[in-house]
């Protein structure tokens, strides 16, 4: 297992990312992005090498998530599990959103955050987007900045979500419950068999939201404690009402078509046929 990145690096990422997707929002392309950037980046990181190596691989293949994949020792199985989902053919999550989520987790990484925040916030990136459980989670429990104990529990989660609450999973690992055990049981001396995960904040709002929807807990413990928020996928504008718009190319056309029969009668009125600014057909 690698060990987490200096402060400098996380710093560094979270402004490659935010670059790289305001740069695709410009329409420029990634192959151009990535050769530019090398040269805004600190030069004293690895991040400069790690991208020239991202351009290398996504001429070789079209897709940075498996060159981010194979630098699984400055990348983290989550950076590229988000990456890979964005680069999936038939994929509606958008990759400007996957370069969101991981810019703030990046900013979030260079401030040496609880645990805790850290799983929240990887957790409700996998549920809001529905990335999938199994592969999204194992690619959290092998993430460097877990130690055994988080990387066990967050295996053990991923196996029981189908049958156990989000909330109540948090909820039995937290010092709030160790709390109300002791309380009881009059037992002061009550531990749990495995670490605590939680702190008593987190166990007390996680309790609260046993059997509700879990966008609640996370919404509470991003209000409370913190915890960086989740960007929302954004909304498509609707499609045009495809009957509303055939009909109008009809009226066109019998427009043009009544223009052609009058100009062949040498009775041609164009004023008939000027268009109201109002007009919202036209």
């Amino acid at each position: 297992m690698n060990a987490p990145l200096d402060r400098e690096e996380y710093i560094e990422q979270t402004y490659f990312f935010r670059v790289y997707r305001e740069r695709l929002d410009a329409a420029i392309n990634s192959q151009e992005i990535l050769e530019r950037i090398q040269d805004e980046i600190l030069a004293t990181t690895k991040l400069p090498m790690a991208i020239e190596f991202l351009h290398g691989e996504i001429e070789l293949t079209g897709r940075i998530s498996d060159g981010m994949a194979r630098l699984s020792h400055y990348f983290t199985p989550f950076q590229a599990f988000i990456m890979h989902q964005a680069e999936e053919d038939r994929s509606k999550f958008e990759q400007t959103v996957a370069l969101v989520i991981l810019e703030r987790e990046a900013e979030y990484r260079a401030e040496s955050p609880p645990l805790a925040g850290l799983f929240v916030y990887q957790f409700e990136c996998i549920a809001r987007n529905r990335l999938g459980y199994e592969a999204g989670m194992f690619a959290m429990a092998h993430d460097p900045m877990y130690p055994e104990e988080w990387r066990d529990w967050i295996l053990k989660a991923r196996r029981r979500l189908g049958e156990t609450d989000f909330p109540n999973l948090i909820y039995h690992r937290s010092q709030h419950y160790v709390t109300e055990q002791r309380r009881r049981t009059r037992n002061d001396q009550f531990e749990l068999a495995a670490p605590v995960l939680f702190g008593e904040q987190e166990g007390r709002m996680a309790k609260a939201s046993i059997g509700r929807d879990p966008l609640f807990l996370f919404a509470a413990l991003q209000r409370q404690l913190g915890y960086p928020a989740v960007p929302k996928p954004v909304a498509k504008p609707l499609e045009p009402d495809i009957p509303l718009v055939i009909e109008r190319r009809l009226q066109r056309l019998e427009l043009r078509l009544q223009m052609l029969e009058t100009d062949e009668e040498s009775a041609f009125d164009l004023t008939k046929f000027y268009v109201k600014p109002d007009d919202p057909a036209e």
